[in-house]
């Protein structure tokens, strides 16, 4: 596909400011937009949205399909009439630079269930409606996806939550354990119902904020899905499981100049051959579902589409395992034929082959390029700016890497002497310098990390790969969104012809609330 010459930020909800301890779709996130528009840009990158499971990971979500109801807003919830004021009128002292995950969770589960006896004792006519609509809209995931996650709730004490461990007749989904346990759950299965209504009420209420100034969003889509999700208990036979529901074989990458030992990550690889015979029904649904909340899907990990490393679940470690062929061009093909030309960036980082490369050329989709990457090597890598292509997407750094200012203060001298003649500066305003850098190369798009812009060292980094606690957490505050930030950004995006004119956005959104 080919996308006009433009210029975004990645920034993940749960980074906004706000006083419920992590960001959510409120008016801080219109805030955000409106510096988008203000600083010329017509893109904004987000992390996948469904709801976080281990470690608190967007990569390892519940569901492929749902929303996580953490990033539901309070203040809007009380402006639509969802929670009386006086929910939101005391709220616990939470930290302004990072998301305590546990008591935030603990928190907002709390207030969620309000807002749902709420609505069941003084939902009105029309929000009664609009709920009904939308369950019967996406039963086709919600359903199992209410009855997944009252499930987990129930047994999480008792079995440890994870679903291959609940009793047999619910774990292999029996007619007469689907029946009885839906039945014993149903006020919860219909609370979890609800939280989706109201995320993707929110969630589509923002995206269209972000359509009308010209803003598309690029969502996430990981190539596989976590093992304790709706979407495996209610698949079994599209991945590769055993006679008990537990992994055969599980994902991950093998041993690199990064890892003596590779990654595992832990996902159940999928049936393809059974998927094909399907002509890939469920990642229809899937690329369907997240084409509906925006505009962009970057395909995390798109190497495995080609081949992928394969792991028998006993192996602790990725030294282990194989390269398996994946389901290639047909895969692809299928899903052009059934969803139209997909505006798809491919994540082809790390160790490609000629292979890889000509499936995502095949397909025309641009590749990722990261500017940290182009200076640890020899000085005339390919990695260098200057050969980079038109088809591609520029970042300074992703979600998983250093801030621009953490790699630059690790680096090297001799790295960073190569930045600096590479640039003709000081090293002086190095974010600044190598945000500009993005801009003026030839890629296609150009996406900033906020904690670039905001010139921010490691303490801001986002995440860490391979380390266990302490990721997904960082916050910025509201005054750290300035003016200057807005100008600078501004004036590149326009300098090196990333802007994309349109009308004049409306006057800026605000919520109203009425003091308790």
């Amino acid at each position: 596909m080919d996308f006009p010459r433009s210029a975004g930020v990645l920034l993940h909800p749960t980074s906004f400011p706000g006083r419920y301890g992590i960001g959510d779709l409120g008016e801080h996130a219109y805030r955000f937009l409106d510096f988008l528009a203000e600083s010329k840009q017509s893109l904004w990158q987000i992390l996948p949205l469904g709801p976080t499971g281990y470690g608190d990971s967007p990569y390892q979500s519940f569901s492929a399909f749902a929303g996580n109801p953490l990033l539901i807003s309070p203040d809007r919830l009380v402006a639509d009439g969802y929670l009386p004021a006086e929910a939101v009128a005391e709220v616990p002292e939470f930290p302004d630079a990072r998301v305590d995950f546990g008591p935030v969770i603990d928190y907002k589960n709390g207030l969620l269930r309000q807002a749902y006896a709420h609505f069941r004792a003084a939902g009105t006519p029309e929000q009664r409606a609009a709920f009904e609509s939308f369950a019967a809209q996406e039963a086709g995931w919600l359903d199992d996806f209410a009855l997944f996650m009252a499930l987990k709730q129930k047994h999480v004490e008792q079995h440890g939550g994870v679903w291959n461990t609940w009793p047999a007749e619910i774990a292999r989904r029996t007619p007469e354990g689907m029946r009885h346990w839906s039945e014993a759950l149903a006020d919860d299965v219909e609370l979890h119902k609800f939280l989706q209504f109201l995320f993707f009420e929110q969630w589509l209420a923002l995206k269209a904020y972000a359509n009308e100034r010209g803003i598309r969003i690029v969502g996430d889509v990981p190539i596989f899905v976590a093992f304790d999700s709706a979407d495996v208990w209610a698949n079994p036979d599209l991945f590769c499981l055993d006679e008990m529901g537990a992994p055969e074989f599980v994902a991950g990458v093998p041993p690199d100049y990064f890892s003596e030992t590779g990654q595992r990550w832990g996902n159940p690889l999928y049936r393809w051959k059974r998927m094909a015979e399907q002509n890939y029904d469920w990642w229809r649904r899937r690329l369907e579902a997240v084409l509906s909340q925006v505009d962009i899907v970057r395909i995390d990990h798109f190497r495995g589409f080609d081949a992928y490393w394969e792991i028998p679940a006993s192996e602790e470690t990725a030294v282990k395992g194989r390269w398996v062929r994946g389901p290639g061009a047909a895969f692809f093909e299928a899903m052009q034929a059934q969803l139209g030309e997909l505006p798809i960036i491919a994540e082809d980082l790390g160790v490609i082959t000629p292979e890889v490369v000509a499936l995502r050329e095949q397909f025309d989709f641009p590749g990722m390029k990261i500017l940290q990457f182009s200076f640890g090597g020899e000085k005339n890598s390919l990695f260098l700016p200057h050969y980079y292509t038109q088809h591609s997407v520029v970042y300074t750094g992703t979600h998983d890497n250093e801030t621009i200012w953490g790699w630059y203060r690790n680096a090297s001298e001799e790295e960073r002497d190569h930045v600096r003649r590479y640039l003709a500066r000081s090293g002086d305003d190095i974010a600044w310098d190598m945000i500009r850098l993005a801009h003026m190369t030839v890629s296609v798009m150009a996406i900033i990390p906020m904690q670039d812009l905001m010139d921010l060292g490691n303490e801001a980094r986002m995440n860490y790969p391979g380390r266990l606690g302490g990721n997904w957490q960082w916050r910025y505050t509201e005054p750290m969104l300035t003016d200057v930030i807005a100008y600078r950004l501004a004036e590149l995006t326009e300098l090196y012809g990333r802007e994309i004119v349109d009308e004049e956005p409306e006057p800026a959104y605000r919520i109203e609330v009425e003091e308790p």
